[in-house]
């Protein structure tokens, strides 16, 4: 038995590399005015390393209850029955009128999806977040009364 000899397969010659970038398009080094300047990390300008002994652990350094947000507090007096108007919201959240506006059109109605309900009281327009199973409750009852 003769063992067979691998078979050459003849390959084309490999194109030449490109050749790298420049020096002077360099990000770590920039001339302003003929003056070569150098970023930080390049200076020995690094921060100090701490060790983990001398870090504190995370639990004591975050408090446990998160401080509630300008938006959350606004989406509570939404949900009051009697509802809100955009002057007290503005003034709870220190926002101005066409701020409170906007969240109530694009956080409250199109990111939410929640249900909200505008009708004029006595203080002006009164804004609330209806529950959606009441509102589908009152559709049908409105329809089923229509005919």
């Amino acid at each position: 038995m003769v063992a067979a000899q691998p078979k050459e397969i003849p390959m084309t010659k490999a194109k030449s590399k490109r050749k790298p970038a420049s020096r002077a398009n360099d990000s770590k080094t920039k001339t302003c005015n003929g003056v070569k300047r150098t970023t930080a990390r390049k200076a020995g300008q690094l921060k100090p390393v701490t060790t983990a002994a001398h870090q504190q652990p995370r639990s004591a350094s975050r408090p446990t209850a998160r401080h509630q947000s300008k938006k959350a507090h606004i989406i509570a007096m939404l949900r009051v029955p009697g509802g809100v108007t955009i002057e007290a919201m503005a003034r709870a959240a220190n926002w101005q009128p066409h701020s409170v506006r906007g969240f109530l059109a694009g956080v409250v109605r199109k990111k939410l999806g929640l249900n909200l309900i505008s009708a004029a009281g006595d203080s002006g327009r009164v804004y609330r977040i209806a529950d959606r199973s009441a509102s589908s409750c009152v559709a049908t009852a409105k329809t089923s009364h229509a005919v």
